[in-house]
């Protein structure tokens, strides 16, 4: 009795490399309902966490408004105005104000404002003085205070950061659990190029997330209140539940939009794109990460470019990789040619010589 040929991509594999044990389909059902179990709690006690450390993860996430800058064009003084240790506001002088209160030569000034007894009992007035304690550069820090403007605002700002802290933090455990359900039916060569992606994209990710907090995101801040001021409004505060939606949503899809190069190079190696496709995909890139930017950043072109710019960068990475990848598997298969050929000859060759 004929049998049939054996598949020859498989002949060669050991067979551990087949994948798991063979399953049906309510067994994989209930692995999943297990992954999905385990996810949420996971889940529940990262919101937990953030819950409990909500004062220190929104001053995290205040950092980059305390970092940004702000410019103050032309030449008229500006004064820091401060009660006490709090800072009231930002004053850049008009014009007729520069003629009648400039003080010295500085561009910034630092005033505070002072209650001064007039004499008579329960009688003060408002005095702004030098305040040599205050640096006159904090004129160019951004200070914009967050605010809540309803009843249930720092419940729902709460939400917000246990909620984008939460995935942040369970977020290796539910990719655990995900491999661990999926891996099983992957051949060894399969979780040996996954494993490596994971490592990769979490590399990225970080950098990708770094990049937003400690870069971007000031530059974005700033240019936002300036935009606002040109456009004559004023931006004495923002909602706290407004701001913490961009930061969070901004970081994270700069993060993800870091995972380019991890899933490009995926595809080259499963053979799905080649070097010569992404080299004709380039100026579709281009559009593709401006558009990116404009729907992931405030709608400012600088802020846009700015992250459009290492996102073209990783797609040329990624285009360098794949053309290294062709070029070391071409060289490796005309060294294994010409070796087949050398033995060839070798062989072909004894029995004159002998």
């Amino acid at each position: 009795m004929a049998t049939e040929p054996e598949d020859p991509r498989t002949d060669d594999l050991p067979d551990h490399e087949e994948g798991g044990p063979v399953k049906t389909f309510l067994e994989h059902l209930e692995d999943l309902r297990w992954v999905l179990i385990k996810s949420l709690v996971a889940l529940g006690i990262g919101m937990l966490l953030c819950l409990v450390a909500g004062d220190q993860v929104v001053a995290i996430l205040k950092r980059p408004l305390n970092e940004a800058t702000i410019r103050h064009p032309g030449t008229n003084q500006v004064w820091v105005v401060m009660w006490g240790t709090n800072l009231l506001k930002t004053v850049r002088l008009t014009d007729e104000q520069q003629a009648r209160y400039a003080t010295g030569s500085n561009r910034f000034v630092a005033k505070k404002l002072e209650l001064l007894p007039t004499g008579t009992n329960d009688s003060f007035a408002l005095m702004l003085s030098p305040d040599p304690a205050t640096d006159p550069s904090l004129a160019n820090k951004l200070n914009i205070p967050l605010v809540n403007q309803t009843p249930v605002g720092g419940f729902f700002v709460a939400l917000q950061v246990a909620m984008y802290g939460g995935m942040v933090l369970a977020a290796p455990f539910i990719f655990y659990f995900i491999a661990g359900f999926i891996f099983p039916a992957l051949r060894l060569t399969e979780k040996y190029y996954i494993h490596r992606g994971l490592g990769f994209g979490l590399l990225l990710f970080a950098m990708g997330v770094a990049f937003c907090y400690f870069f971007l995101m000031p530059m974005a801040l700033s240019a936002s209140a300036l935009y606002s001021n040109w456009l004559g409004f004023d931006t004495p505060l923002w909602r706290a539940e407004e701001y913490i939606s961009f930061v969070c949503k901004f970081m994270l899809g700069m993060g993800i939009g870091f995972q380019m190069p991890v899933v490009l190079l995926t595809l080259v190696k499963i053979g799905v794109l080649s070097y010569s496709l992404l080299s004709k995909m380039r100026r579709y890139m281009i559009v593709v990460n401006l558009v990116l930017g404009a729907f992931l950043t405030t709608p400012e072109v600088l802020t846009q470019i700015m992250m459009a710019i290492p996102l073209q960068l990783l797609y040329e990475v990624s285009v360098w990789v794949a053309w290294y990848w062709e070029r070391r598997d071409r060289k490796r298969e005309e060294a294994a040619r010409k070796r087949d050929e050398d033995q060839i000859r070798r062989q072909g060759g004894a029995p004159h010589d002998a």
